[in-house]
């Protein structure tokens, strides 16, 4: 009966505890401290794999200097983790605090991220919504997967997705210019039709003013592929260019927005009406992917 009691104190322990026991030692006297009222210390230092010596130890030693910057450390990354939307990993928490001035390596910063469950939010759905079965025009693919540019207004390139809301789909079309990654035309709707397409095109042609010869690449999508939008790009003196057919790398830059977009705003929350997702599309493009948010690829 001791053992069976003692057997069940120590799952209980485990269920309060989690993976305590592959994590560092100051993690684990830091448990036995938050939980000694309710169970012996003996008890708690045999489950946790130290000494109540050193657990002894370990309350009445002072804070070593390298400690105390951990906690300084610890406070910037639990900001940016905060300003980043919870999509900041290791390697950009580490520039981040870097260019604030902080003395830091990739290994502490993970090292603390870790022991204090600071984590990347990530979830993952997907619904293809490109159709490319239509009889317009194709037009060659003139990037060729180099998305490279050494001035703003050389290279555009565009896509479609959608957002799920109580209300129906919301589709999204941006325009990316693919020299800052910054995302200079978007539009919403709950029809997937050419308009959407165009309202997008229009608003970055409004804001940028491109000049003549600009590579404007899409997929091979009928909304782009519409003799209107090719009227309006032809208007506007673009170079058309399109992706291969169904390889999604050759538009992988916008891919990769929409990724990014969907990991740190649409796939971690619920909207009840179209309106309020346009509304928290608008809050992430223009006051954090446009304005603050790091990009690897560009240093």
């Amino acid at each position: 009966r001791k053992e069976v009691r003692l057997l069940r104190a120590e799952k209980e322990v485990f269920k309060k505890g989690g993976d305590l026991l592959y994590r560092p030692k100051p993690v684990r006297l830091a448990f036995i401290y938050i939980w000694k009222e309710e169970w012996p210390v003996e008890f708690l230092c045999r489950v946790m794999h130290v000494t109540s010596r050193g657990f002894r130890a370990w309350r009445v030693r002072p804070m070593s200097q390298r400690q105390r910057d951990g906690m300084v450390i610890l406070a910037h990354i639990r900001e940016q983790h905060r300003l980043s939307l919870q999509s900041y990993g290791r390697p950009r928490m580490t520039e981040e605090l870097q260019e604030l001035g902080l003395k830091v390596g990739h290994r502490r910063v993970g090292r603390l991220m870790g022991e204090n469950g600071i984590k990347i939010i990530r979830t993952q759905n997907y619904k293809a919504i490109t159709y490319s079965n239509h009889t317009f025009n194709i037009a060659p693919n003139l990037l060729d997967q180099d998305f490279s540019a050494t001035d703003p207004n050389q290279k555009w390139a565009s896509d479609i997705s959608y957002v799920w809301t109580s209300e129906g789909l919301l589709y999204l079309a941006v325009i990316l210019d693919l020299y800052s990654r910054r995302v200079i035309g978007w539009a919403v709707s709950n029809r997937m039709k050419q308009d959407l397409a165009i309202r997008a095109l229009d608003m970055a042609v409004a804001l940028r003013q491109p000049p003549e010869g600009c590579i404007h690449h899409t997929d091979r999508g009928s909304q782009y592929c519409s003799n209107a939008y090719q009227k309006r790009l032809k208007k506007n003196g673009f170079k058309v260019s399109m992706s291969g057919n169904g390889n999604c790398y050759d538009n992988s830059m916008v891919e990769t927005f929409f990724k990014s977009i969907k990991a740190e705003l649409i796939w971690r929350n619920r909207w009840d009406t179209r309106r309020q997702a346009e509304g928290a599309i608008f809050q992430y493009i223009n006051g954090f992917y446009n304005l603050r948010r790091r990009h690897s690829s560009l240093g």
